[in-house]
């Protein structure tokens, strides 16, 4: 059929020729990367050296080689025969639980069964070769980690020619999925400048200020790191002492402020506390020279004594969530090494006290690597927000990369408006000396756990000084901060210490609303510093981990006292909320 009497043909064939073209682009960008001529999230001389190792391993351990090759024979023969009794009239095999085959034709099709099945198989027999003995920790784990990027991305459901939903909406659409596919492709290209910058929500799905970090407040202070925010109460009387939310700064403060029915800034002003929030600023080349001491000193430090200043309490509650708990709990450590203290209590959200098992973030840090970063960033002055996404998205590769990828170009459907998603792809950059600071002091130097090995601001960190009241929450899937390693507040710590452990992960299971009823957490009131021996005796509780927090706090917050008006105290107001910072984009 002429092109001119088939539009879809006409336009298949203008975005295939584009998506060629940027695909090329984008290819030897990721090669430049891999040859260390660009940096990359992936260094590719620790991905090198890792395979190299293990193929060493295999060779010098033939009987593990030749046990995987065995296993993989005999499954693969006891495939074939089952493919065979199932044309004969046998059951089919079970479906798997992995969504990816979630459609019944992987096990309703004989053909898609088996492919599905072999390439399980596969995956398997390449996750068995990686177990060989002789690796070191670090090397296993890197060679486990990347095996298992190169299996998902190969798996049948990435593919449109062997994805069965893939092909029936083609044929439902009747060929119109393939172009919107392939359109949302060559934009996610030109959007990347050079990558693939995945669209997981419509950029226009929400609004900040209007639909997500709405919550009515004013900006009440202001310097180069941070501008604080005061929330307008939600009743006539509020908690005497205020709680001052540390967010992290990877990322925009609104995860804990998205949508008023699962924004935790709301719960807590439900409640009656008197909320201030820090928003930080995304860094340009400006504040490349920011250390993390001044990040301690701009940021948590500052608030407290402009709080002081807007309500005349010198005492605070704080809650830090991520390495904005890692930041408040040095905060707090600093002022008791000059023996000062203006926190009252505190709540750290996923917060690690041991950086020894720090789970697969341990592929991205490590000294060479960190060696990297610095060289990068010493030019760039800052580290841009894509190498942050990349390296999140690779930790949960299924569910934040080919999910997507599937979705929206294999079955050309529009990506879901999900508040997370929009505020995940709202990243910030990293200025380069506060990058270098953490990731030796905290991932390299593991200074909570190993008292005066770091100074803050002049002062040696020890968190056994840390002797104020303190609720630790973790999340037991938690793929950034492990559980575990934020378990170690109750022996790192030198005050009292609520630990609870949440349901789901690092993000879904902080911002878990009671209205939901979902996850439950697990509490125990016995202190132990064996984070299984502790899960073994605790018990599971229903609903959300946020009304026990607020138990907590209401018992640690004071009298009752008329409510404040933000602004209208000693700091004037300086605008709305949300502020200015939060609306600066970081455009790599």
């Amino acid at each position: 059929m002429d092109s001119e009497q088939d539009p879809l043909r006409s336009e298949l064939t203008v975005l295939g020729e584009r998506a060629a073209a940027l695909t090329g682009q984008a290819f030897a960008r990721r090669l430049e990367a891999l040859a260390g001529a660009r940096f990359g999230a992936v260094n590719a001389s620790s991905v090198a050296r890792a395979f190299a190792e293990l193929q060493l391993c295999l060779l010098q351990n033939p009987r593990h080689l030749a046990w995987a090759q065995a296993r993989l024979w005999r499954d693969g023969l006891a495939l074939a025969q089952r493919m065979l009794d199932q044309g004969a009239g046998a059951p089919p095999p079970p479906r798997p639980s992995d969504r990816r085959f979630a459609d019944p034709a992987w096990s309703d099709e004989p053909a898609f069964a088996h492919l599905q099945q072999s390439y399980l198989l596969f995956t398997r027999w390449v996750a068995d070769l990686v177990e060989a003995q002789g690796l070191d920790t670090a090397t296993r784990r890197r060679a486990r980690f990347y095996a298992r990027q190169i299996t998902s991305a190969f798996a049948p459901t990435n593919f449109a020619l062997t994805n069965p939903e893939a092909l029936k909406r083609a044929a439902e659409t009747e060929g119109r999925s393939v172009v919107d596919g392939l359109r949302r492709f060559v934009h996610d290209l030109e959007r990347g400048d050079g990558r693939l910058k995945i669209t997981r929500t419509p950029e226009d799905a929400f609004r900040v200020g209007e639909t997500v970090a709405a919550t009515p407040g004013k900006v009440v202070f202001r310097n180069d790191l941070i501008e604080l925010l005061h929330y307008a109460p939600r009743g006539e009387r509020v908690r005497k002492r205020p709680l001052l939310v540390v967010p992290p700064w990877i990322n925009k403060y609104y995860v804990l402020d998205l949508q008023p029915n699962n924004s935790f800034v709301g719960f807590a002003l439900a409640q009656g506390f008197d909320v201030f929030l820090i928003s930080w600023v995304n860094p340009g080349v400006e504040l490349t020279d920011k250390r993390f001491g001044d990040y301690v000193r701009e940021g948590p430090l500052a608030a407290v004594e402009a709080i002081e200043r807007a309500t005349g309490e010198s005492h605070v509650n704080v809650l830090g969530f991520c390495i904005g708990g890692v930041l408040t709990a040095s905060a707090i450590a600093h002022l008791a090494a000059k023996d000062r203290q203006r926190f009252h209590s505190a709540t750290f959200l996923a917060t690690l006290f041991d950086f020894t098992e720090v789970g697969d973030m341990a592929v991205f840090i490590d000294a060479e690597q960190v060696t990297a970063i610095e060289a990068h960033t010493k030019d760039s002055g800052f580290l841009e927000s894509h190498h942050l996404a990349e390296m999140f998205a690779m930790l949960r590769e299924n569910d934040l990369i080919w999910s997507f990828f599937v979705r929206s170009y294999l079955l050309g459907r529009e990506p879901p408006a999900f508040d997370l998603l929009f505020w995940n792809d709202d990243a910030t950059r990293l200025p380069a000396a506060m990058l270098s600071d953490y990731l030796r002091g905290f991932y390299l130097g593991n200074a909570f756990a190993r008292p005066g090995t770091l100074e803050i601001l002049d002062t040696p960190l020890d968190a056994r000084r840390i002797d104020i009241p303190v609720y630790a929450l973790a999340t037991v899937d938690d793929h950034i901060t492990p559980w575990p390693s934020c378990h170690a507040a109750t022996r790192v710590l030198g005050g009292p210490v609520r630990f609870v452990l949440g349901g789901s992960g690092h993000i879904a299971g902080v911002v878990n609303p009671p209205t939901r009823q979902k996850y439950g957490y697990w509490t125990r009131d016995e202190v132990m510093t064996d984070p299984d021996r502790w899960l073994e005796g605790a018990t599971h509780v229903q609903g959300s981990w946020w009304s026990d927090w607020a138990s907590w706090l209401h018992a640690r917050s004071g009298d009752w006292v008329p409510a404040r008006t933000p602004g209208g105290g000693g700091l004037p107001a300086l605008g709305d909320a949300p502020g200015t910072y939060v609306r600066v984009k970081a455009e790599d």
